[in-house]
């Protein structure tokens, strides 16, 4: 199936995004969410806490015996104990998808508009003291990487940036979503939140039922940290309208082809290819373990994100899960 995208003049940065706006959908998420927020997160792991901060000598009648660091005793002739950090800061990571087939929209905002409203809920959701966020993002020639911060300042710079960034040009080939979820694996070496906005349309096999090239990579992902994956549709990538003969794009290859809408038969094989497109990515990422938020160009996507993280908060409650939790369901 072929993507098409549309030929539009791209609103200005403080159109897309004016600070009163990002205002609005920080008020917005977090009273729908009414105290899902702040002190939910006591660590990822049970115990005292999980990340190994280093080792110090044991003090008799003060250290359990249970905490001896073996491996540096045996170096040192010395007693030691192990030394952990408490998971009360939560590490966030987001990559999101900015190659060609993200310039893509025919409702009210673009699939890359809507995939930087997903990074900007993600940034307010899980925004507390100390908390950090990193984002790498997929672009149509490289991965661009930010390091991971803290506060609100950081985040704004992280939005315009990415609204601001330039479009890739037709026919570019960019680095594969795989490769990228890889890379994003290697420079998230403590463990938190993994988030990951695509269409998820690169690497999916020719038949349904098979495996796209970025799942094993998202498993492997899944081993160390809690993953979501936020799938970003548009609904002419579902279905086609009857409005006669049309071009069809891929923004990736540059190919074209011509298509007479008007026939019912290629609008009902668009639309059943087009759900099993969907179906795959959606068992992908199941097996893969990661949580599945589809967010849509042509709904609500606030009360999409809302009603995913009280799904997840149900599930949290209800026993262990793989979802949208680290102290924000």
């Amino acid at each position: 199936m072929t993507r098409g995208t549309r030929d539009v003049d791209h609103a200005s940065l403080p159109q897309l995004a004016p600070e009163a706006r990002l205002r609005r959908l920080e008020l917005t998420v977090t009273r729908r969410l009414d105290g899902l927020l702040h002190g939910q997160h006591i660590g990822l792991l049970p115990g005292a806490g999980s990340e190994l901060a280093g080792s110090r000598e044991y003090r008799p009648g003060e250290d359990e015996v249970r905490r001896m660091d073996w491996a540096v005793t045996a170096r040192t002739a010395v007693p030691h104990v192990r030394e952990v950090d408490a998971d009360r800061e939560l590490s966030t990571w987001v990559l999101v998808d900015s190659t060609p087939s993200m310039d893509f929209g025919t409702a009210e905002v673009e699939k890359r508009e809507l995939a930087v409203a997903a990074l900007a809920a993600v940034g307010f959701l899980t925004a507390g003291v100390g908390n950090r966020l990193g984002v790498h993002v997929l672009g149509a020639e490289t991965v661009r990487r930010f390091p991971d911060r803290t506060g609100r300042t950081h985040l704004l710079g992280l939005l315009r940036t990415l609204l601001a960034a330039p479009r890739g040009a037709d026919g570019a080939r960019p680095p594969s979503l795989a490769s990228a979820i890889d890379g994003l694996r290697r420079s998230a070496p403590r463990r938190g939140l993994i988030v990951v906005v695509s269409d998820f349309l690169d690497g999916l096999p020719d038949a349904e039922g098979g495996e796209p090239t970025w799942e094993k990579p998202l498993r492997r992902l899944r081993v160390r940290h809690q993953v979501l994956a936020v799938e970003v549709t548009d609904p002419r990538e579902l279905e086609l309208p009857d409005v006669g003969l049309i071009t069809l794009m891929d923004p990736e290859t540059g190919q074209r082809r011509e298509v007479s809408t008007g026939s019912a038969r290629l609008r009902e094989r668009f639309a059943a290819a087009a759900a099993g497109q969907r179906r795959t990515v959606a068992q992908a990422l199941r097996r893969a373990g990661a949580a599945h938020l589809s967010l849509r160009t042509d709904r609500d996507w606030v009360a999409d994100i809302v009603r995913h993280v009280h799904v997840q908060r149900r599930l949290s409650v209800a026993g262990p899960a793989a979802g949208f939790r680290g102290g924000v369901a």
